[in-house]
């Protein structure tokens, strides 16, 4: 059942009512309508729901290629930031659907959009789902994606707003550390997991602390490392230490933190966060996971990456088992065409 606007619009104020109101449960129709803009958003159960989905959607992928169930529906795809993996992820689970894709190419660069004359977000999004079912959207203003829901009738979903969160990745990502590690184990056992590199730019790594904390899992060691100057914001470190499951250790020592890790999730050095070259210039390549780097890691430890790599991952790694951030590439397109079916209510 499609929502009506009234419905919609009533989700919409709930999202907006607070960070931590859970709506997206194990009940499908809890999605069927709504935003998805945090990971704050969605219940252990709706994480449940969303991994059995997502399951079913590898089975039908790797049988059949996919199915009509998305026929006639049109998802817009707007932009304002580079991406390759998200962009093509959600455009190709679309069509694994039988959907059609509308692109808007926002950035600086681009040519696709009415911005470059003064349109607001809003008015963009506004007018696109005239045309469209719903819309991903990535801008580089935090919160931005919020508010341009905030005025949306139809599922908006974020793809990436500034260095704020990116949810469909955190989920893609807690999705590939159930499916290596196990889920069972991740919800029995004590997981240890190192998020490694730019802790203080990368949205990927702020929504996986936070999914981490509201997963469910039962105990989890957050090691976190990196450079002096590109810790965990305060605000991320703050919200997790209301979860008792979460543990938060600190370190500058890449060798010390993957000790008995279970998880290294490996992120860049975001080059077009800093305000100058020379900053930059004096971070990057502190951490490089290689081969003599690999020889000292847990034999079971899986290596992450949300990609793109720029050298912190030597490629020597790919051909290492425990390398899964190409098979964590694949798994973005199972979880974005199970959030997909889910928001337009054709699980």
């Amino acid at each position: 059942r499609r929502l009506g606007a009234g419905e919609a619009r009533s989700k919409r104020d709930i999202i907006n009512m607070g960070e931590d109101t859970s709506i997206l449960t194990k009940e499908t129709e809890s999605w069927n309508g709504s935003h998805l803009i945090s990971v704050t958003q969605v219940a252990p159960c709706g994480l449940t729901l969303l991994h059995e989905v997502a399951c079913s959607m590898r089975d039908l992928v790797r049988s059949t290629g996919g199915d009509d169930r998305l026929k006639h529906r049109i998802l817009a795809t707007v932009f304002y930031e580079a991406s390759t993996r998200t962009s093509c992820s959600f455009q190709a689970a679309m069509k694994r659907l039988g959907g059609e894709v509308i692109h808007v190419d926002a950035g600086k660069s681009g040519n696709s959009s009415a911005g470059k004359k003064g349109e607001t977000l809003t008015d963009t999004i506004n007018c696109l789902e005239c045309y469209a079912d719903v819309t991903v959207l990535r801008h580089p203003v935090v919160g931005s994606v919020k508010e341009a829901a905030s005025k949306a009738v139809k599922p908006v979903i974020n793809a990436g707003d500034g260095i704020g969160e990116h949810p469909t990745q955190a989920l893609l990502d807690l999705f590939t550390i159930w499916d290596e590690l196990g889920v069972d184990r991740c919800k029995n056992e004590t997981i240890t997991i190192v998020l490694l590199g730019d802790l203080k730019h990368g949205r990927t790594v702020h929504s996986l602390a936070k999914l981490l904390a509201r997963s469910g899992m039962k105990n989890v060691v957050l090691k976190m490392c990196s450079p002096a100057s590109l810790t965990m914001p305060d605000y991320v470190k703050e919200y997790l230490q209301k979860y008792e499951n979460i543990v938060i250790v600190e370190t500058f020592d890449l060798k010390e933190a993957i000790d008995g890790s279970d998880v290294l999730y490996v992120t860049r050095v975001q080059k077009e966060r800093f305000e100058s070259e020379e900053a930059y210039n004096a971070v990057k390549g502190a951490y490089i996971v290689d081969k003599e780097l690999m020889e000292t890691a847990p034999g079971g430890m899986v290596v992450m990456h949300p990609l793109p790599r720029v050298g912190e991952i030597s490629e020597e790694i790919d051909s290492d088992p425990r390398a899964a951030y190409f098979r964590q590439m694949e798994n973005g397109m199972f979880v974005r065409m199970a959030i997909l079916a889910l928001v337009l209510g054709k699980p």
